[in-house]
């Protein structure tokens, strides 16, 4: 994330950030590139990198919310086929699907109120009374026992105030992210399992995003609900870091970037071999990842 100052450009097969003083990241250990000041300016090259290694580049507005992405033109070789087989996947098979995720996206609900002390029980409970198509919209009736339980009873998803314009930004880096792998994986984003707004460009990245989404709750829920502080850079940047907390997957733990690609590779063993497993994060505690070297 850069928040001051900058010119960005590519200088060999790094990512050169010019300001007071010159630094320079490898491009492929680079995921995303979020711009979160007003005064930066990039090249050409640097766009052309960013296609190249597959990173996802944001661009904020006056309100320090992601409003745009550049994301990488598809190179996966089997594009076609994997569209088709999108748009040909049965509804039973596609209600299935939604249902496992959004199992999930409650179960980890779950997990975060009792990683912030509060009960969980019947949350828990909720996670396991999804059925096909979620027809029962057990999600609808968990979100709204789960924010007041996080938040408290006055709070409210649409308000203007420090904590949602953090849940905002953390979905919006998410949303990203998921988009990116996605298309690496050669899914086409606007074909959605459960959204399917015409408008919207993303909606397969919206379904994914669901399971993932309570990482950013819980650390909204400490850094701005507990501490009382307002959503500011430093604010920013620890939702930004979220990208590499560990989560649990069936492969055991990994940084919350990779799981993302885990889940986007067993969504395209869905629409290819109809598995209708989800490979999906399981959330365990608010902790970067770290692999011995």
């Amino acid at each position: 994330m850069i928040s001051s100052p900058a010119k960005l450009s590519r200088e060999h097969f790094a990512l050169r950030i010019a300001r007071d003083e010159t630094v320079f990241v490898p491009l492929e250990d680079i995921a995303v590139i979020i711009l979160n000041h007003r005064q930066i300016t990039l090249t050409h090259p640097l766009l052309e990198a960013c296609g190249e290694y597959g990173i996802a580049l944001f661009s904020t507005a006056e309100n320090g919310l992601p409003n745009g992405i550049f994301l990488p033109f598809c190179s996966f070789s089997r594009a076609p086929k994997t569209l088709r087989l999108q748009l040909s996947v049965p509804k039973p098979a596609i209600k299935r699907a939604w249902a496992t995720i959004i199992k999930a996206k409650i179960a980890n609900q779950a997990k975060t109120l009792a990683l912030a002390g509060k009960n969980a029980d019947r949350l828990f409970a909720m996670s396991n009374k999804v059925f096909s198509g979620d027809s029962t919209n057990m999600e609808s009736q968990a979100s709204a026992l789960y924010f007041t339980a996080l938040f408290g009873d006055g709070f409210n998803r649409r308000d203007n105030n420090a904590i949602n314009a953090a849940l905002n930004f953390g979905y919006a880096i998410f949303r990203g992210a998921i988009a990116r792998n996605l298309v690496a994986h050669g899914l086409n984003t606007e074909l959605g399992l459960f959204h399917h707004s015409e408008r919207n460009a993303f909606n397969l990245a919206d379904d994914l995003i669901e399971p993932f989404r309570p990482i950013v709750d819980l650390a909204t829920y400490r850094e701005i609900y507990v501490k009382n502080r307002s959503f500011g850079v430093a604010e920013k940047a620890v939702l930004v870091a979220l990208l590499n907390v560990d989560v649990q997957t069936t492969r055991g733990n990994m940084a919350a970037i990779n799981a993302i690609d885990f889940a986007a590779e067993s969504l395209v063993r869905f629409y290819l071999n109809r598995e209708e497993t989800l490979d999906l994060p399981i959330l365990t505690e608010i902790k970067a990842h770290f692999t011995e070297s």
